[in-house]
C-alpha cells in the first residue's frame, strides 16, 4: 500500500435530530463557534462549530438514512483549565453531567462526561500541565 496523504484530523462527526437545536447547545452552551453551515441536498444541512481558534471541528449531521441520530459515545475530549467550575455551571444550567467530576488519581486527569440533547457523550477533561 502506498503511503496516504493524511494531514490531521479536521473533523469529528455527531449525529443530530434537530440542527438547530443542536448548534443551540454547543455554540450557546458549550461556547463553540458556527463555522459551516450549508444544505446537504434532501439531508438537511451539514453543520460544524469549533472552539474559537482550534482547527479541529465537529460536524452536527443528519444520521444515515434507517438509523436513529445521537446515543453515542463520540469519544470527543474537550480540555478545560477548571473542570470543577465547567461542571458546576453545566449543572447549574440543567445539563445533562455525570453527578460528580471523576478522580481515578495518578496519571489520569479529572474529567466528567456530559450528554448533548441529542444523547451524544463527550468527555470535559482537565489536562495535567
Amino acid at each position: 500500500m502506498s503511503k496516504l496523504n493524511l494531514a490531521q484530523v479536521g473533523r469529528v462527526c455527531v449525529t443530530v435530530a434537530d440542527t438547530d437545536r443542536a448548534i443551540d447547545f454547543y455554540v450557546d452552551t458549550l461556547g463553540f463557534e458556527k463555522v459551516v453551515d450549508a444544505p446537504m441536498g434532501d439531508a438537511g444541512r451539514w453543520v460544524e462549530v469549533a472552539l474559537p481558534g482550534t482547527a479541529t471541528t465537529i460536524a452536527l449531521a443528519p444520521p444515515p438514512p434507517g438509523t436513529d441520530a445521537g446515543g453515542s459515545q463520540t469519544g470527543i475530549c474537550l480540555d478545560t483549565s477548571d473542570v470543577d467550575a465547567d461542571h458546576a455551571a453545566l449543572k447549574a444550567a440543567g445539563i445533562d453531567v455525570d453527578e460528580e467530576v471523576t478522580r481515578w488519581g495518578g496519571p489520569v486527569p479529572p474529567m466528567f462526561w456530559l450528554r448533548d440533547p441529542d444523547g451524544n457523550a463527550l468527555i470535559i477533561v482537565k489536562p495535567s500541565t
